[in-house]
């Protein structure tokens, strides 16, 4: 069967009039262009153009197929058409669990915004916790969630990398001196977590690395330790994005390897074919460049 991107190389190479210029339009290498047209011809069977020094011109047989090789790039036009214009049908809400720290960064970055305006009748909904909800039971539809993706009833992919490190405020620094090693935190004082974060790998990595070390105060969410270390209090991990984007704090240690995980994107696989959760999944994938650097950092 016939790969309709090859035959998209070469009416690009027609309608480019090289396989240089083709290959910048189409946004690869000279070589892919090459190696397609190649495929191309073998799969046909059909030696469809002349190679020159100065460039591709068509056989007698690929100026005889031009004509229905445009038809088939315009029947696939139509199709994204209707598509897109079925998506723009699309009506209803979309129930989006993520952690509150993310969400402001969310917001900000135009991401609901560029989501609203491709799909006029979809709105994003936001659960927002630093509790994981139960996607299988109904409580959201689709979920931003950092660490292992362990609930096999769910599917999904991962979308960036979720990175944390150590945190302290220019006061505390200033007053109580700079830790250079995740061994000299237990001479100062340190921010926890507690209720829905008790169970978090960073309050097990604190406990496991640091026992016995001072905790001055607990919090259940990391905007609550986040306060608690920009006061001053004492030191803290906390994820990248939120403490590199806190002018007050500085990193007193680097990121953390234990503490990294993977951000994903998940839902429940009878949710998947829902057209309103599949269109967002589509827009989220288009997303990820911008994705990445606001779960990321």
């Amino acid at each position: 069967m016939l790969d309709w991107n090859d035959l998209r190389y070469l009416l690009s190479v027609v309608r480019q009039g090289s396989t240089l210029a083709a290959a910048r339009a189409l946004g690869v290498n000279q070589s892919t262009v090459h190696r397609r047209i190649a495929e191309l011809e073998r799969q046909m069977g059909l030696r469809l153009v002349h190679r020159h020094p100065t460039g591709y011109r068509l056989t007698e047989m690929g100026e005889q197929l031009l004509p229905a090789l445009a038809d088939v790039e315009e029947s696939i036009a139509k199709l994204q058409r209707t598509v897109l214009g079925m998506k723009h049908d699309l009506t209803g809400t979309v129930r989006l669990t993520c952690p509150e720290p993310v969400l402001s960064r969310i917001v900000a970055s135009g991401f609901v915004d560029r989501f609203h305006d491709r799909y006029s009748g979809l709105r994003i909904d936001f659960i927002i916790s630093d509790r994981y909800f139960d996607l299988a039971n109904g409580d959201a539809d689709v979920a931003f969630r950092s660490g292992e993706a362990s609930d096999e009833r769910l599917v999904g992919r991962k979308i960036a990398e979720s990175t944390w490190a150590v945190y302290a405020s220019r006061d505390y620094v200033k007053r109580r001196g700079h830790p250079h090693s995740i061994e000299d935190l237990l001479q100062h004082d340190l921010i926890g977590f507690d209720g829905v974060m008790e169970n978090h790998r960073a309050t097990q990595w604190l406990a496991s690395t640091l026992p016995g070390a001072r905790v001055a105060a607990r919090n259940n969410s990391v905007l609550g330790v986040v306060a608690a270390v920009k006061s001053g209090l004492g030191i803290a991990p906390l994820p990248t994005p939120i403490g590199d984007a806190e002018g007050e704090l500085i990193q007193v240690l680097p990121p953390v390897q234990a503490l990294a995980r993977a951000w994903h994107l998940l839902c429940h696989p009878d949710q998947r074919a829902t057209p309103r959760i599949s269109a967002f999944i589509d827009f989220v994938i288009e997303e990820l460049p911008a994705l990445r650097k606001v779960l990321g950092g």
